[in-house]
């Protein structure tokens, strides 16, 4: 399992870099990993029925499906607006809000299509809901992120990208280092119902260590070293911390769900990472805080 984790986790490493110069150099921002989003938003729709199913809930595919990409492709076709900005940054959210909205609505006309007898549409049409939410609108805030451009900084095409990157930088260093923290010092539980191997010492450890690179890293790429000043240090800094703590409640979510469904992993079609939701657990949630602070603090 860990040469596979190993072989698997250097090629996935490496298609997204290869996406990402491809992405950073396209006439429109979102031309290749838009797609990329789709897949994922799909292959993650496809877990969440997987664990409803465990649990001997029948939601409706089609409506889980439709219902949970239509948010994400709304997201991907606000690249279309992209050269012609509004006038504040957050207004580009309106295609992800009428996304949600239309996945809803997709939910809601499909359990009126397939009710028959009451004491089931409410609960399948929770599930699609969720799924929608969960996947669809927090997918969806990992496209919008792509589109909010750090105006002001004089960057370049990679420049463009660095509040997706600064995400998954930031967030996937805070799971490192609370893995190498917790291993070596880790004695008390956080969540041990949950996760029994996070502890409190690592928790912490893989926030402060990665906060304080992040912090003095997006500071300098910003900046030079002219951005090591107390007020931009703050806001990197309270950037950092945001999405490392949001990102282990993301990471705790996504237990709670495969824990309650009875499953180890949310799929099994990639050896040794287990699915879509098992890689992105940590991001999804902190995609709406790092979107916040890209758009309006930094």
């Amino acid at each position: 399992m860990l040469r596979w984790r190993l072989i698997l986790g250097v090629l996935l490493v490496a298609g997204l870099a290869g996406l990402c110069w491809l992405d950073a150099h396209a006439a429109l921002p979102g031309s290749y990993l838009g797609p990329l989003a789709l897949v994922a938003a799909a292959l993650a729709a496809g877990e969440m029925l997987r664990m409803f199913r465990t649990q001997g809930h029948d939601a409706t595919p089609w409506t889980v499906y439709l219902g949970t990409l239509l948010p994400v492709v709304l997201s991907c076709l606000a690249v279309v607006a992209y050269a012609k900005p509004p006038s504040f940054v957050l207004g580009r959210l309106s295609w992800l809000a009428i996304g949600l909205a239309g996945g809803l609505g997709v939910a809601i006309v499909g359990e009126m299509r397939r009710y028959e007898s009451p004491g089931k549409s409410i609960m399948r049409l929770a599930l699609a809901s969720l799924s929608v939410l969960y996947v669809g609108g927090l997918m969806g805030m990992l496209v919008q992120l792509r589109l909010v451009e750090p105006y002001g900084y004089g960057l370049g095409a990679w420049g463009r990208l660095l509040p997706l990157l600064s995400l998954i930088a930031t967030v996937k260093l805070s799971d490192t280092m609370q893995y190498t923290f917790g291993r070596l010092f880790g004695r008390h539980k956080v969540a041990p119902t949950l996760s029994p191997g996070k502890t409190w010492e690592g928790t912490i450890g893989g926030i402060g260590s990665a906060s304080l690179a992040a912090a003095f890293g997006i500071a300098y790429i910003l900046k030079g070293s002219a951005g090591f000043t107390p007020t931009m240090l703050l806001k990197t800094g309270a950037f950092a911390i945001a999405v490392t703590v949001t990102g282990i409640i993301g990471d705790l979510a996504e237990s709670m769900l495969k824990r309650d469904a009875g499953v180890k992993d949310s799929s099994d079609w990639l050896p040794g990472f287990g699915g879509v939701l098992d890689i992105l657990d940590s991001l999804l949630l902190a995609a709406p805080v790092a979107y916040l602070f890209w758009a309006v603090v930094l």
